[in-house]
C-alpha cells in the first residue's frame, strides 16, 4: 500500500458572505489548482477550503477520484491502530484555508458534553456530537476577537460607554465591578462565571428596541469622540481602534448585539506565522484576512450576534461554566523531530511546531528557502495532511517523490517519513503547513 501513502487531494471550496471575492479569497485559489472545472466567479465570495474527511465536504484522491473517506476505510493502517481506535475510521482533524473577507458571527464551538445535548436537541443545526477546540495561525495579517478581556477592561467600558452599561443592567455591571476589583485574572473562577454569564445573558436578552436604540447610540458616540471613545480605550485597544471597530460592524450588521462583543473580547492582530488557540466554548470572531485554521472534527458553532443565522442564546449562556480569562495566542517552537541539510541551514530554513494542549491535532510550519534546501522529517505515528501556501518544491514518502506547489495538498499515511525539498531559485521560499494527530491521550 506504499502508493496510499502519499496521495495528493481535491478540496472542495464553499461561498459564504463573509468570504473574500473572486480571486482575492486564497480558498478559491488554492481549490482551482486541483478542480480544474471550478471557474472562480469575479463577484462571488469564496470562504474555506476543507482537507479532510468530514462528510458535508471530504476529499478526494486527484489521481483515482475515490473520497479519502473510502480509501481510509480499505486501508485502515493509513491511520494508526491508535487513531482508529480512539477516533475511529476518519481523520480526526479538520484542515481549512479560510479566505475572510467581512466579519464573522459571534460564535463558539461546544465542549463535548454540550455538543452531545445540541445535537440531540437540534439535529438540523448541529450536525455532529463533537467538541471543536481550533487553532488559526495567520497566512496573512489577520484580525479578529478571540476570548474574553479581562474583567478589569470590561469594568472599565461598562464605566465609560454608556450604551453598553444600559444594556447590561446594574445588577450585571456591578457583579463585573466586584469580580475585576479581585483582579480579573486573579478572581474566583467561580465569580469571574458568575459575573461573565450575568452579562452576557443581559445582553441577549435585551429587547430588540433596546438594542436598536443602544447601537444608534453607540454609533454616535463612536463617530464624535474617535481617541476619547470608550474612556480612551485600554491598554490593549485603543479608543480609535475601537471606534473603527463600531461603525464597521455597524456597516455589516446595524442594530445587532453582536457590535457589543468588542467590549467583552480581546482584539488581537496577527502578522502571518503568528497563532491562536481557541479552547471549546472560547467565544471569537473573525474579522479579516487568510488563515490556516485547524480543528477537531466537527462543524458545531453557537452564534449569538452579528449573524442572520439562528442565535442559540441558551446554548450560548451555558459556555460560562468553563470560563477562563487568559492569552489566546500560540507560540510556534522549533520542530526537534527534523532534520535540515547544509542548504537548508545555509539560507535560515526552519521548521515550526504549532502544538496546542489537544490530542487530535498539531501542525508544523516548513519554510524552506532556495533550490536544493531539504527537511526530513521523522515518522509520525499517524495520518498527515500537508499543504503548500507558497513557492514549490517536492514531497517525498520512501521512494514516492511528487511535485507541490502553492495550492496543493496531500494526504500521508500513518508512519510517513517525509521528505520536502525547495526546488527553482534561490530565493523560492517554498512553505508547508503539515497537520498531523498520533493517537496519544488517555
Amino acid at each position: 500500500m506504499q502508493d496510499n501513502l502519499l496521495l495528493r487531494l481535491q478540496c472542495g471550496v464553499n461561498s459564504k458572505i463573509w468570504g473574500k471575492v473572486g480571486h482575492e479569497s486564497m480558498a478559491a485559489r488554492f481549490a482551482a489548482t486541483t478542480t480544474p472545472d471550478l471557474q472562480i466567479e469575479l463577484n462571488r465570495p469564496y470562504a474555506e477550503l476543507w482537507a479532510g474527511t468530514y462528510p458535508s465536504n471530504p476529499c478526494k484522491d486527484v489521481a483515482s477520484g475515490r473520497s479519502l473517506i473510502d480509501l481510509i476505510a480499505v486501508d485502515a493502517s493509513l491511520l494508526s491502530t491508535s487513531v482508529k481506535a480512539r477516533y475511529g475510521s476518519r481523520l480526526p482533524f479538520l484542515l481549512k484555508i479560510l479566505s475572510i473577507g467581512k466579519p464573522l458571527s459571534i460564535q463558539a464551538h461546544p465542549n463535548k458534553r454540550l455538543a452531545e445535548q445540541l445535537r440531540s436537541k437540534y439535529p438540523d443545526i448541529y450536525p455532529d456530537d463533537n467538541h471543536k477546540p481550533e487553532m488559526a495561525i495567520a497566512l496573512s495579517d489577520f484580525e479578529g476577537l478571540c476570548g474574553i478581556r479581562p474583567l478589569e477592561e470590561m469594568a472599565h467600558f461598562l464605566t465609560h460607554v454608556p450604551s453598553f452599561r444600559m444594556l447590561v443592567g446594574d445588577h450585571s455591571a456591578q457583579l463585573c465591578f466586584a469580580a475585576a476589583c479581585g483582579g480579573g485574572l486573579l478572581g474566583s473562577a467561580a465569580q469571574n462565571a458568575l459575573a461573565l454569564q450575568s452579562a452576557f445573558t443581559a445582553l441577549l436578552a435585551a429587547s430588540p428596541d433596546s438594542v436598536t436604540a443602544a447601537t444608534r447610540l453607540l454609533v454616535a458616540e463612536a463617530s464624535s469622540k474617535v481617541e476619547e471613545f470608550a474612556g480612551g480605550g485600554v491598554k490593549s485597544t485603543s479608543g480609535a481602534v475601537l471606534a473603527e471597530l463600531v461603525a464597521r460592524l455597524y456597516m455589516h450588521f446595524p442594530d445587532d448585539v453582536g457590535i457589543f462583543f468588542i467590549f467583552f473580547l480581546n482584539h488581537v492582530r496577527l502578522s502571518p506565522g503568528e497563532a491562536v488557540f481557541l479552547k471549546a466554548d472560547t467565544i471569537h470572531a473573525y474579522l479579516s484576512g487568510d488563515i490556516i485554521e485547524c480543528m477537531a472534527a466537527s462543524d458545531n458553532v453557537v452564534r449569538a450576534g452579528l449573524t442572520h443565522n439562528f442565535k442559540d442564546t441558551d446554548a450560548f449562556t451555558q459556555l460560562f461554566e468553563h470560563a477562563v480569562l487568559e492569552e489566546p495566542r500560540v507560540d510556534a517552537k522549533v520542530y526537534a523531530r527534523a532534520t535540515l541539510n547544509q542548504a537548508a541551514i545555509n539560507s535560515a530554513s526552519q521548521l515550526l511546531l504549532y502544538d496546542p494542549p489537544v490530542d487530535e491535532f498539531s501542525i508544523v510550519r516548513s519554510v524552506l528557502i532556495g533550490h536544493g534546501a531539504k527537511a526530513t522529517l521523522d515518522p509520525i505515528s499517524g495520518p498527515l495532511i500537508a499543504i503548500c501556501t507558497s513557492g514549490s518544491g517536492r514531497i517525498a514518502v520512501g521512494p514516492t517523490r511528487k511535485e507541490i506547489k502553492e495550492g496543493w495538498v496531500y494526504f500521508l499515511g500513518a508512519n510517513s517519513k517525509l521528505d520536502l525539498e525547495c526546488i527553482g531559485t534561490e530565493t523560492n521560499e517554498f512553505t508547508t503547513f503539515i497537520a498531523f494527530c498520533e493517537g496519544g491521550g488517555a
